[in-house]
Parts: structure tokens; sequence; C-alpha cells
């Protein structure tokens, strides 16, 4: 069986140790060097960040995420095996992990780690399609001549690189579709490597549950269950007739994916749709001064992964859930497109003004869409604003300052309610 040392990258025969430098970290499968998809996913990149930027942290639970009212962004190992996860509430994470070091996240740091281990990732295949900082697809077909190596072998090395230069960890899943690929990646996390070989696919997915399939949330999982539907092979009953009346137009990608089929190609093209950011309160408040603070913070965060990813954006959304769990989405559009804090704040908090009387709210959110690039943006000044111009050249300079000194450099008043 075909096999590949992941420390010295030695092909070889299928053995329990590397043949050349007696390793046992190994990967062996029929199907390990004709395998052409592939998903990298960093190991808790934000958690892992911190802890390489200070050693003190190396042994300690981390959680990033916002204040006790938070939630959490990304976790350490550490913290996760005493039950963190992301998106839970920051005052759950800390009941199950009390001892944990609660960090802000450093979105301008995150994403330049991100462009180097992307570029890495174009030294391989010039086919890199991004899901988020820590995450991307690579489609290495027709790579082997150029590289003088199957795919499993730049794999291998792209990871040995992210740990030799950036002091980082990833994981890889290697098979024959996207879909596959990103299931792989997860299974032995972290510094794992999986393989998924389309003779394996039917058997393998036949017992697993469909929540594996990514985009499956809480709602789509709990109208699934009363269809019955919990696994694969409870996937498998279903004609696809009857998936697509039942499910729409997600029925009929259901009924491809129980089959192990997936034929979205691997676009290096794909835009960033939205960025966004949310928090979950601790008790449901109405309080317009609390709110008014997260509303600040939120619309800060979104600016700085905005600024980081040099985008800007046309259309403000303001997310607000009710006690009773019902949803309001508001959304405008801008004369033209921002990434400033300024901007995205005024517009979020008009937005929220004339929803206040339907609270008490147990989450806020704001978001920014319709996304270009960062020269298009905050090209005019506001006639009925005159103060526009001022506040933003003042958010320059301190996002200037906190490049120079950190992000708690220079902290707005309303930020600390």
């Amino acid at each position: 069986m075909p096999a590949l040392c992941r420390d010295c990258l030695t092909p070889f025969d299928d053995a329990r140790r590397c043949p050349a430098c007696r390793s046992p970290r190994i990967i062996a499968h029929p199907e390990l060097f004709d395998l052409t998809i592939a998903h990298m996913d960093c190991d808790a990149f934000y958690a892992s960040v911190e802890k390489r930027d200070n050693p003190d942290l190396a042994d300690r639970p981390v959680i990033i995420g916002g204040g006790r009212r938070g939630v959490v962004s990304t976790a350490c190992y550490v913290a996760r095996i005493r039950g963190v996860r992301s998106a839970m509430p920051m005052f759950q994470a800390l009941k199950l992990c009390p001892d944990a070091v609660v960090i802000k996240p450093r979105m301008s740091v995150y994403a330049d780690i991100s462009k180097r281990i992307r570029a890495m990732m174009a030294d391989l295949t010039p086919a890199v399609e991004p899901l988020s900082l820590d995450e991307a697809f690579m489609d290495l077909s027709g790579t082997r001549r150029l590289h003088g190596a199957p795919p499993a072998v730049m794999l291998a090395r792209l990871v040995r690189r992210m740990h030799d230069e950036l002091g980082l960890t990833g994981s890889i899943g290697l098979s024959h579709n996207k879909f596959l690929a990103k299931v792989a990646s997860d299974l032995d996390k972290p510094r794992g490597y999986s393989v998924i070989g389309k003779a394996e696919t039917a058997g393998f997915l036949h017992d697993r549950p469909v929540r594996l399939i990514w985009g499956i949330g809480p709602a789509a999982q709990e109208a699934l269950d009363r269809a019955g539907i919990r696994t694969f092979a409870d996937l498998l009953r279903w004609n696809r007739e009857a998936l697509h009346d039942r499910f729409g137009m997600m029925g009929d990608r259901l009924w491809h994916l129980a089959r192990g089929e997936d034929r979205r190609r691997v676009s290096a093209h794909a835009p960033i749709k939205s960025i966004s950011n949310e928090t979950t309160f601790f008790e449901d408040t109405g309080n317009t001064d609390i709110l008014d603070g997260h509303i600040w913070r939120l619309s800060e965060n979104v600016s700085d992964r905005a600024k980081a990813r040099e985008l800007a954006g046309r259309v403000v959304t303001l997310k607000l859930k009710r006690a009773d769990h019902g949803l309001l989405t508001r959304r405008l559009t801008l004369r033209d497109a921002t990434q400033l804090a300024d901007r995205i704040y005024r517009t979020a908090r008009g937005l929220y003004d004339a929803e206040a009387g339907k609270g008490p709210f147990r989450l806020i959110g704001v978001g920014l869409s319709d996304l270009c690039p960062e020269a298009q943006a905050d090209l005019s000044g506001d006639l009925l604003d005159p103060g526009a111009v001022r506040r933003q050249g003042a958010e320059r300079a301190a996002d200037a300052i906190r490049d120079r000194f950190g992000k708690d450099a220079i902290v707005k008043g309303r930020a600390l309610r």
C-alpha cells in the first residue's frame, strides 16, 4: 500500500515506521498518490497564534472572544477537552473552564498570518479557495509534473513549512471532492492527515451522522430529525424526488452527498460575501446604554476585519434576537461603501433606534455586505454631517496608533459601557 512519512516526506510501501527516519508519523492509503482535492484547516488558529506569541500560555486553556457577556470565537484544544466550543456564551465557557485565559481577538494579526499561509498554498497551486482566515480548499490536479511529487507529498510539505516558518500547525483532508476533503480534515485534529478514497466512500459515509455535512445547522438538523434522517443510511432510503419535495434545493444536494457526490469545483475567485460579528447576552436586556456599547464594539470588530481584508461594504445590517427567540434583521444601503467603524456604528445605531421598543434582546449583531475593494470606500464627504471627515481622520490616526502600540492603546468611552 502506498505510504508517506509526514516528517521526512519519504514515500514508501506500507510499514509501521518510516524506513528512512524511523518516524511513526506515516499516512498510508491505496489511493494516496492519486487524489487531488484537499482541505487544509489550521488547528485552533487564533488560540495557536496567541500561544505562539506568548509561551507562558503553552499549557493553559485559552479562549478567544469577548467579555463575560460575549461569545467564544475559538478555543485551544485544552479548553475544548473541557467542553468549550465556538459560539458558546462566554459565561457558560467559563463555568466549564474557570481557569481559562480569555483574550480579545487580534484580527489584523490573524489576517497577516493568513496571507502568509495563503501564499504558501499558492506556491502549490493557483486553485486555492479560502473559506475563512484559517481554512481553504486546494485543487492540485496537474501539479505533479510541476513539483516533481504527487499532491499528497506537497500537502505534507505545506504543513511542515507552516510549522517551521510560522510556528503553527494544520490538518489536511485529501479526497476526490470538496465535501469529503473537508470531512477528512476534521477526522484527526490537531496535526491530522486523513484520506477518503473513491472506493471507500459509500462504506465510510453509511453509518455516519448527517451533521457531518457542512452547513447543516440546528434548524436544518431539526427538520431532518423530524423526517427520521439522522445518518447517511437514512438519507439513502429516500428517493431524489421525495427529498426535493420535502426540503427543496437542499434535498437535491442531500441526495448527491448521501452518495458522496460533490461536483463543485475549487474556485480561486470565490468572494467573501459579508463580514459580521455578534454577541449573546448573559441576561436579556433592553437597556439602550448597554446595547449602545455593544453596537460600538461590534461595529469596531467588523471594521477591523474589513480593514484587515482590505475590503469595504455598502450595506450595514443589524441583527436582534428577542427573548422569545424572534429574529429581527434590518439593513440600510449606504450612498458609498465604508470600512470605518464610525459610519458602521452610526448606521447600526440608527437601525437599532427604530427597533428599540421591541426588546429586551438576547443577542445583537452587526454586519457589512455588498463588499468591494477598500480603494472604493469613504471617498465623499457628507454635507449633512460636517464632522464626518474629521472623525474619519481621527479613526485612521487611531488605527495607526493601535498598529504600533496594541489594540487597547486607544479605547472609545462608549466601548466601556
